[in-house]
């Protein structure tokens, strides 16, 4: 959705901008599908594994469908709801038996559709779901499974999108977001489209203030530490980090690092995703 920008009267609201949440049709969540929201403070055990995390406002985490297994039922969209745990929107629907659940919104979905969830071909608009073998190859899906059975978990971001490249018995050839080609069985099923609100990344948050909302705690750089609390740290006014490469506060090798250890399904990787833009090491 469109990304709204105010009357610069601060110098926060000068960098910032919010979502205009035009396509929002309900303002309260069905309650009975929500659950309460274990906060750890990205601590396990008492100990910071995830740093910068805290606090925020208090939220509930609806109950997603990732997997509609209801085949061959039809059910109606009810409402576009915001999830603020998630840059997408969220569709209740409702099945022809009564029944409601919450499925990642698609682009282009509006009150009163009908979708439906299937294992025979049927007709290919957003928010339909089949099997990868039966969806024609160049199509637009999200909410991809990896494994057969196991429920949508590739590609439900805001925008997120995956290209069908080929189906070749017994696997389906995908180009991620990341750019990365990967092999999926063909039997796992997709849902037709990209993901709603794809105007997510464009937003910018302006001041601290609103950081903190979102639960994201201050950052600070290595470099302005002292030694004892990071390797960056120590030195006197300006100064570079005194190393050959970057570490982490761990002491480990930072930016650009291959991180993924050998795994059993580095097989179904055809093509690795391009550079990121933190693979160039910085001194």
């Amino acid at each position: 959705m469109p990304v709204k920008k105010y009357r610069p009267l601060t110098a926060a609201r000068r960098l910032s901008s919010v979502d205009t949440f035009e396509d929002i049709t309900a303002h309260a969540p069905l309650k009975r599908l929500t659950i309460n929201r274990k906060r750890s403070g990205g601590r396990t055990n008492g100990k910071i594994t995830i740093r910068h995390r805290g606090g925020g406002a208090a939220r509930r985490v609806r109950i997603i469908d990732s997997h509609r297994e209801k085949f061959d039922v039809p059910a109606r969209i009810v409402s576009i709801e915001y999830d603020p745990n998630r840059g997408a929107r969220l569709a209740l629907v409702q099945y022809v038996d009564g029944e409601q659940r919450y499925i990642i919104a698609p682009s282009g979905v509006v009150v009163g559709q009908t979708i439906v969830s299937s294992k025979e071909r049927g007709d290919m608009k957003p928010g339909n779901r089949f099997p990868l073998s039966l969806i024609p190859v160049g199509i637009e899906i999200h909410d991809v499974e990896i494994f057969p059975g196991k429920g949508g978990t590739i590609a439900k971001g805001a925008g997120a999108k995956i290209q069908l490249m080929a189906i070749e018995d017994p696997y389906a050839h995908l180009r991620l977001p990341s750019g990365e080609i990967r092999l999926v069985r063909m039997e796992c099923m997709a849902t037709i489209g990209s993901v709603s609100n794809q105007d997510h990344r464009l937003i910018r948050w302006g001041k601290a203030g609103r950081s903190r909302h979102r639960g994201i705690r201050p950052i600070v750089r290595g470099k302005v530490m002292n030694p004892v609390d990071h390797p960056h740290g120590g030195g006197e006014a300006r100064n570079p980090i005194g190393l050959k490469h970057p570490k982490t506060p761990q002491g480990k090798p930072a930016l650009g690092v291959k991180t993924r250890r050998e795994k059993p399904t580095d097989k179904f990787i055809l093509q690795r995703r391009p550079p990121g833009r933190f693979s160039k090491q910085r001194g």
